[in-house]
């Protein structure tokens, strides 16, 4: 089972939902992890205990931003996010009949399945590097080159993403590598200046 969300209920829905999981990883931007794959939890609970992608991709925009908003918020950003939610729900409906599994599922590599990854709403490069070695370290999806599609982020032993978080100790070293970089970076900035 993951754990991102740091809560058993939304990890299951997380570990059992190709779409919770992809959800969540829209939403990690911009709030802290937990809050960001607690979401796909709360957003099936406020859709009345489904989270589909032909329904969410099917749904009023203002409607769906609201259901965002509802407090708690889902996101600090919630009309926004709705949108990216609902833009991905239907690449989702559109390319994949709206089973999000079969993005990989039915990959032949990893270098297709990052640029499947690549091209979903909310996702970039770094994003989908660190989906797909998610996929490969956590939940054993592993098409050929994975590790070198996902790099830096499919290395064994690594602490530098979601896709190595497991336990609390695991997420505190994330952070932990996450606060080291971004000094690093502000170091960079102000010697350059």
């Amino acid at each position: 089972m993951l754990h991102l969300a740091q809560d058993e209920e939304a990890d299951q829905l997380l570990s059992d939902e190709p779409l919770a999981l992809l959800i969540g990883l829209v939403l990690d931007q911009q709030i802290p992890l937990e809050r960001a794959f607690a979401a796909p939890l709360e957003l099936k609970e406020r859709l009345g205990g489904r989270l589909e992608a032909a329904a969410l991709a099917g749904a009023d925009e203002e409607e769906l931003a609201e259901i965002f908003r509802r407090q708690p918020a889902l996101h600090r950003f919630p009309a926004s996010m709705a949108r990216r939610v609902q833009a991905l729900a239907r690449a989702v409906v559109e390319e994949y009949g709206g089973e999000a599994g079969r993005i990989w599922q039915t990959a032949s590599s990893g270098r297709e399945l990052l640029g499947r990854l690549e091209r979903l709403p909310g996702f970039g490069e770094q994003k989908a590097k660190i989906f797909l070695a998610l996929l490969g370290k956590q939940l054993e999806v592993r098409p050929a080159g994975w590790e070198a599609a996902s790099a830096p982020f499919g290395e064994a032993g690594s602490a530098l993403s979601i896709a190595d978080i497991d336990s609390k100790e695991s997420l505190h070293l994330v952070r932990q590598h996450k606060a080291e970089m971004k000094a690093a970076a502000k170091k960079k900035a102000a010697a350059g200046s």
